[in-house]
């Protein structure tokens, strides 16, 4: 098994930066929790959480890892819940100097005001999550609007779900996301999962809008292969480009991961692109994308 404070020291890293990561309000995690527990509708089969405990504890295995900078990424699913996400990202951003901080919005009146104050707060939110897949609404819904125009404007990073993987939903794929970026082609989209199993759609937006980027979360590994298929070799090149253009990032989904963190480390050094690739995937990107 990889040891990721070996594989960063290897690469001449200090440390590895995981944008994809999440932490959530202790009652909130419990039902997320239940959902990958029970393989849940939106899960689709069995999701054995290799990680498992207190946020401290969670906080204390990244470091461990030699994780310098993570995520909370929040994600609302309802309307009303997501300025207490944010309030709660907020404080455990306070509490953890390397998380940055992080927000989520979601579809209803009000959005654009709270996405505005939380830009221009004291502590702005320095990467937005938004998942389509589990909040069950489409990223062109007029209510979000101006929210996404705030968001352009300020350019913070949106780590965005809308790839199909695991379970695909009406509102999932890469047609949405095109129109949302017709209408707002400065967004900085951040796409997780690699836009799985959309691989090919994804990319090629990434490749049209030099804004627009992709995180490794889960994909690559054969747990995620199992699912929806290996990633395509012919999309392996370019790929390699996008990523030494500084736009793909690692992401692990830690602590919703069904096999150790070291796994996705070993996935992606197993795609073959090189040591070059592997350094801006695992730190340069995310740095410059964090500041």
């Amino acid at each position: 098994m990889t040891d990721p404070v070996a594989f960063a020291r290897a690469l001449g890293l200090p440390g590895l930066q995981d944008l994809h990561t999440h932490f959530l309000p202790p009652r909130v995690m419990a039902k997320v929790r239940a959902q990958f527990d029970a393989a849940g509708p939106l899960i689709g089969r069995p999701w054995p959480l290799h990680y498992r405990d207190a946020d401290d504890v969670l906080v204390e295995t990244l470091r461990s890892f030699g994780v310098r900078r993570f995520t909370a990424l929040p994600y609302a699913h309802r309307v009303g819940m997501a300025e207490f996400l944010n309030d709660w990202a907020a404080g455990f951003a306070r509490r953890v100097p390397e998380a940055a901080v992080c927000g989520t919005f979601f579809p209803e009146p009000g959005v654009a005001a709270y996405v505005a104050a939380r830009s221009a707060a004291p502590e702005p939110v320095e990467v937005w999550k938004v998942h389509v897949q589990v909040g069950a609404f489409d990223v062109t819904d007029p209510l979000l609007d101006e929210a996404w125009g705030v968001v352009s404007e300020t350019g913070a990073p949106v780590v965005l779900h809308a790839g199909s993987g695991p379970v695909a939903t009406e509102h999932t794929g890469p047609a949405p996301v095109a129109a949302l970026l017709a209408r707002h082609p400065r967004l900085r989209l951040v796409i997780a999962h690699a836009g799985a199993p959309e691989y090919a759609d994804f990319l090629g937006l990434a490749e049209q809008h030099e804004r627009v980027a992709l995180d490794t979360t889960m994909a690559f590994t054969p747990f995620f292969e199992e699912m929806g298929g290996a990633y395509p070799d012919d999309l392996l090149p370019r790929l390699r480009d996008l990523g030494l253009a500084g736009r793909v990032h690692l992401g692990s989904d830690f602590p919703h991961i069904p096999y150790p963190y070291g796994v996705q480390l070993e996935s992606l050094e197993r795609l073959g692109l090189g040591d070059e690739w592997l350094r801006a995937v695992c730190w340069d990107s995310t740095a410059t994308l964090l500041g």
